[in-house]
């Protein structure tokens, strides 16, 4: 029987592991890109085979009819025109993680949410390594986990997961998921809120019993989320028991970090105070709940969960402290790319000068007006700076033509005490091809500043 044929869309990172893991193991690989970069070009050099540059709807049905399974690149997200005619043809569609699953058991640790997706998953992975329990941090990070099964090291693989690689999944089945939050974002390439919800969704569909589902229970979409017969559930609340049914919960009790079992006889376990955090919003406690809550029930020691939780600082461009110039704080928060984002990163100051915009995801950014009360003045930047100076009519604006320029400007609207936050709540593509350019870049700026300050 011959090896099933893979079309493989869309060649970044993700999908060129996927297509040197298929042929490694001597799959028919089929690849296709709307956009080759030379990186792509290469690849199809490489396997001998060619390469499909930017086919037109005939073109994907051709391909389609040929193929036996479709493994789009994750961002291509449901709208794509190759992921609607696979529907339409019955070309079944898996991601990474279904491949992964295919030639690999070991068990997974797996973090979804629209936010914290990536602070929670390297500190359970750092919860893990120091509980010595050999583990990778993989998936929406920089090795994707088709690559990562090849190490024989780890004992388990801590994934952060996507909406979109959830979304093109068929059958991905963590032993611990955790749902962190959900709010719009990616509207842009979903068919919808729902289709988004759904995919996210789709980290507990296939979990069995004894599995575990970390739930943060104070966002009310992941409060409502169905989980499978037998699966442990495992509460984060910002404080007192959850409304829902759940095995344990994992709070605040006073000024302490706590796991409270719901029934028998155990103690709560208390783990350490608020104040012994690197950073202490209330964001920051709630993915240290979760980070713990996932890294207990995969194994990790409460030793080795506190010792992480006290030492783990967030991954950069997150709400990062960058300079204080002249009793006024600049605060890099490139990473935000959604208006809930912003708001949460904003709930952590009294008075803030924001600086926000770039490529909006089809979100609305008026909602950035529910936090006016501690904004003192607004700078826009980007594509969307106008949406997001009118979303505070009552408030000193302007708008800036580069992000030096925004780094001026919100420097002259600020006071002493005031926090001048880079939280864009947008993508970073119309300036910049990632966040972390974004926020390199506001900090040159903010340096430059402070040099000019002569401190």
């Amino acid at each position: 029987m011959s090896a099933p044929r893979h079309l493989v869309f869309g060649l970044g990172v993700t999908n060129a592991a996927v297509a040197r893991a298929l042929v490694r193991r001597g799959g028919e690989v089929v690849l296709a890109d709307d956009d080759p970069s030379d990186a792509a070009r290469e690849l199809a050099v490489e396997f001998g085979v060619p390469l499909h540059d930017a086919p037109d709807e005939a073109g994907l049905r051709t391909l389609l009819s040929a193929a036996d399974v479709l493994v789009p690149a994750p961002l291509l997200g449901d709208l794509h025109p190759v992921v609607r005619l696979a529907a339409e043809l019955g070309v079944p569609v898996r991601s990474e993680f279904d491949l992964a699953a295919d030639w690999d058991d070991r068990p997974v640790l797996a973090v979804t949410g629209t936010n914290g997706k990536t602070t929670v998953s390297e500190l359970a992975a750092a919860m893990l390594e120091r509980s010595g329990i050999a583990c990778r941090a993989v998936g929406n990070l920089e090795v994707p986990l088709v690559e990562a099964v090849d190490d024989p090291e780890p004992e388990w693989f801590v994934v952060e997961a996507s909406s979109f690689r959830l979304g093109h999944s068929a059958r991905f089945a963590p032993r611990v998921a955790v749902w962190l939050n959900l709010t719009p974002d990616h509207l842009d390439r979903h068919a919808g809120l729902d289709a988004y919800r759904s995919a996210k969704a789709r980290i507990l569909e296939h979990q069995s019993a004894g599995d575990t589902a970390v739930l943060v229970l104070d966002d009310p979409v992941v409060a409502a989320a169905e989980v499978r017969p037998g699966v442990r559930v495992v509460g984060v609340t910002s404080g007192g028991r959850p409304d829902r049914d759940v095995d344990t919960w994992a709070t605040v009790a006073g000024d302490r970090l706590v796991l409270v079992p719901s029934g028998g006889d155990d103690e709560p376990l208390d783990l350490l105070a608020v104040d012994e955090l690197p950073r202490t919003h209330p964001h920051d406690v709630t993915n240290s709940l979760a980070a713990a809550a996932a890294a207990l029930a995969a194994g990790a020691t409460p030793g080795a969960v506190v010792a992480a939780l006290r030492s783990t600082s967030p991954p950069p461009h997150r709400v990062e402290f960058v300079a204080d110039v002249s009793g006024v704080r600049f605060v890099d928060d490139s990473k935000s790319t959604t208006p809930a984002s912003t708001l949460a990163a904003i709930s952590g100051f009294d008075s803030v000068v924001l600086v926000a915009g770039g490529r909006n995801k089809g979100l609305d950014l008026g909602v950035l007006a529910g936090a006016g009360d501690r904004v003192r003045a607004v700078v826009g930047i980007g594509e969307s700076a106008g949406e997001v100076v009118a979303a505070f009519p009552g408030h000193p604006t302007a708008v800036a033509d580069s992000m030096a320029d925004a780094v001026r400007l919100a420097a002259g609207l600020a006071a002493p005490g005031d926090t001048v936050l880079l939280s864009p709540g947008c993508a970073s593509f119309d300036w910049y091809s990632s966040y972390a350019e974004r926020g390199d870049d506001f900090a040159a700026a903010v340096g430059r500043l402070v040099g000019a300050d002569g401190r």
